[in-house]
């Protein structure tokens, strides 16, 4: 028998280190050449570590939540013959890790084919190793591709592979369909021969701790500076979208092959282009420290799109050289992009402006959180068909509030009202929208 030691590797761009945000193994698991051991983030990419080879799970090198240093020992395997590393080779910062920092030893129920195995059991030692294939096929719960996984915390993982449980079969009633502990037990209690659950009300004395790491943690700091250091101003004003409904539902139906589909965010974007062209101050990056306002003449529009691991800020780059069906293409590609979680650094980065959407979801007013270093965000909120006075009585309007922040050291009320004013006038008469210059 042999050890090989796994080393995060170098997750490329010049990163030097990366957050630990979530292991699909334990110590005692055996694990097949290419399975997902585990998955590291690095700014907003997550990037999954395979197994190189075939064998068991003897260590664990680091916690979730943890910046690992890549190069960095992380995990060590048992291998059949002498191994491709050691523990030796590996360098002092793998005898250095403690043994105290192993996951939770294999459960009490695990196959009988491995029965010799002791959750304490040194590395090194002789023993007769049970294959792979022995080890999966005892597991009633089928491994899941990654594309296909199911949200839950590691925490829910654990307790699903010890109960033989595949999360595809569950229904999660968290956000983004996150699987529970509850839903998990639920699951479980409705499972073939259980009992059936008892009716009526029960107190509920759970508390369950959940580590911000990963993205949720990143969108955490984000937000926490954006607060901490720009005062908002929010100025909200309802738009007549009436007539743009109409323009919008004309091009949908007469659209050209090959075209995508328009939906409110694409002329709004050409809105914005127009608007900033003639206040270049709010298409702009502020470094407080340094005291300089940074104008950009590229508008690069951030989209703030909801993914299952949380809010992410994907860039239409120069939208001022994209026409309406331009916008929307690259919209529908960075957001199917960001949900799948294969969106590039540069699509997440280099905004100069963004656009935050709930859709009907949106509410009546919100007040978005700014994206630091930016000075403005634009936010849309829901449709909805309201009484409008028009001088001899009320006639049914489609109304929409748009509810912006701005950055009041270097934007005035003065400026933010003439903006957002622009932008009504340019959503209420969409055909000025077409119009150059």
């Amino acid at each position: 028998m042999g050890e090989h030691v796994i080393k995060l590797p170098d997750v490329g761009e010049g990163v030097a280190e990366a957050e630990l945000v979530e292991w699909h193994v334990k110590v005692g698991d055996l694990v097949r050449e290419d399975t997902v051991l585990a998955a590291v983030m690095t700014d907003k990419a997550t990037v999954e570590i395979p197994s190189p080879v075939e064998g068991e799970i003897l260590w664990l090198g680091a916690e979730v939540g943890e910046q690992v240093a890549v190069g960095s020992p992380i995990i060590r395997v048992r291998v059949a013959g002498g191994g491709g590393a050691t523990a030796a080779e590996a360098g002092p910062a793998a005898e250095k890790q403690p043994e105290k920092r192993e996951m939770a030893p294999p459960p009490a129920d695990a196959p009988a084919a491995s029965p010799a195995r002791k959750p304490a059991q040194e590395p090194g030692s002789p023993k007769a190793p049970a294959k792979p294939e022995t080890r999966m096929a005892g597991r009633r719960a089928a491994s899941v591709p990654q594309a296909e996984r199911p949200l839950a915390s590691p925490a829910v993982r654990l307790k699903a592979r010890e109960a033989g449980v595949d999360l595809r079969r569950v229904a999660g009633s968290g956000p983004a369909g996150r699987i529970t502990h509850e839903d998990l037990a639920a699951f479980l209690a409705a499972g073939p021969g259980a009992p059936a659950p008892v009716s009526g009300l029960a107190e509920n004395n759970d508390v369950e701790e959940i580590r911000i790491v990963g993205l949720r943690r990143k969108i955490a700091e984000k937000m926490a500076i954006s607060k901490s250091r720009i005062p908002h101003i929010t100025y909200v004003e309802e738009v007549d979208v009436t007539e743009l409904e109409t323009l919008r539902a004309t091009l949908n139906r007469d659209q050209r092959p090959g075209r995508p589909k328009l939906t409110v965010l694409p002329f709004l974007m050409r809105a914005m282009v127009k608007a900033v062209a003639e206040q270049p101050g709010l298409n702009a990056l502020f470094d407080d420290e340094a005291g300089i306002v940074r104008r950009h003449g590229g508008v690069h529009i951030g989209i703030a799109t909801q993914t299952p691991a949380g809010l992410v800020v994907a860039v239409v780059r120069h939208a001022e050289a994209r026409d309406l069906w331009g916008c929307a293409g690259e919209v529908n590609r960075l957001a199917d992009a960001a949900r799948a979680g294969t969106a590039t650094r540069e699509e997440l980065s280099g905004s100069t402006i963004t656009i935050t959407s709930l859709g009907a979801m949106g509410g009546v007013v919100t007040t978005p959180v700014i994206n630091h270093p930016e000075v403005a965000i634009v936010g849309v909120n829901k449709m909805m068909m309201r009484p409008v006075w028009e001088g001899t009585g009320f006639v049914p309007r489609r109304m929409m509030n748009l509810s912006s922040s701005f950055d009041h050291r270097v934007v005035d009320g003065w400026d933010a009202a003439v903006f957002v004013q622009r932008l009504k006038t340019l959503l209420e008469t969409p055909a000025m929208i077409f119009l150059d210059g």
